[in-house]
């Protein structure tokens, strides 16, 4: 069976949750009769693979996210029409299009639409509102609704009156022996201590509460925190890293998709941060849960 994947930056993973999910899929496949496609932003490689840990990797010349997801998904569908039996899609910028594909594709779809995405703070009005209209496509012309949460299914089934599969993120693959790791190396790579720092990973997004949780730190010089994540993609980004890069106990570190690295930081650290508040579950909250360190998350639904 051929599967798409269409919806993410793709593979290597160096983005955030859906890249993160796709990274493992492959990985772990061990189903010989399973061959997966990814389809990849080639903007975002500047080295390109055609194959990916048995992954079949398709590139298209546009960014994944931003307005340029909208076609980049188009695309991305309407190639996987051509070569997959199933298309699984990470997301709902695209789906609008969905209607237009049923006309001339009965290829089986699975949608995972992600968290309210509709909500998130850095949409305007219109694109709010087009999204909105983008996961009720979604609902309706999917053969199978994916959710990673049951808040988020509650919300499918309260709002649209369907059920979907509720199918939780996993984060074992984490669970490498630390003690196999040059730790105190790293640490002083990040000019770090053990049990001296709380930690913060995400995409800065004003969702993420981003400003919230440095302005906090700002305010507490006794206490040290680092904040992981692409500081450079956005003028949020730039704004935030500019405000708080001067407080000492503030280390804004860039984005690290080194999985060794980032277990050295998280069972280091002495509590981690969490501040989403409007995407699905994400990744790096699940992987942080079994280093069995406090976490201190932004109060909404995820049970």
């Amino acid at each position: 069976m051929k599967v798409a994947i269409i919806g993410t930056v793709g593979v290597p993973a160096n983005y955030g949750g859906f890249e993160t999910l796709v990274e493992q899929l492959v990985r772990h496949n061990k189903n010989d009769d399973l061959q997966y496609a990814v389809y990849c932003s080639r903007k975002s490689y500047s080295e390109r693979r055609w194959v990916y840990h048995g992954a079949k990797t398709e590139y298209v010349s546009l960014n994944a996210n931003g307005i340029q997801s909208i076609p980049y998904d188009i695309i991305s569908l309407v190639r996987a029409s051509r070569t997959s039996d199933v298309v699984i899609i990470l997301g709902v910028s695209g789906c609008a299009f969905l209607p237009v594909f049923r006309l001339f594709s009965k290829k089986r779809l699975i949608v995972n639409i992600d968290g309210l995405e509709h909500r998130r703070d850095k949409w305007g009005k219109w694109t709010r509102k087009f999204l909105k209209f983008s996961e009720k496509m979604a609902i309706r012309y999917s053969d199978v609704i994916v959710t990673d949460n049951k808040g988020i299914t509650d919300y499918v089934k309260a709002e649209y009156g369907m059920d979907s599969k509720l199918i939780a993120y996993g984060g074992d693959h984490v669970l490498m022996d630390v003690s196999y790791y040059d730790s105190d190396k790293i640490l002083e790579q990040y000019g770090l201590t053990t049990n001296n720092y709380s930690l913060a990973i995400c995409r800065i997004e004003p969702e993420n509460n981003v400003h919230t949780i440095l302005e906090a730190y700002s305010r507490t010089p006794d206490r040290n925190l680092v904040f992981v994540g692409n500081w450079h993609k956005s003028a949020y980004g730039l704004e935030m890293q500019k405000k708080y890069d001067r407080f000492h106990n503030i280390k804004i570190l860039k984005a690290i998709y080194d999985l060794k690295a980032l277990n050295v930081l998280r069972s280091n650290c002495r509590c981690y941060i969490h501040g989403h508040s409007a995407g699905g579950t994400n990744p790096s909250l699940v992987e942080a849960m079994f280093f069995r360190k406090p976490i201190i998350a932004f109060d909404c639904e995820v049970i």
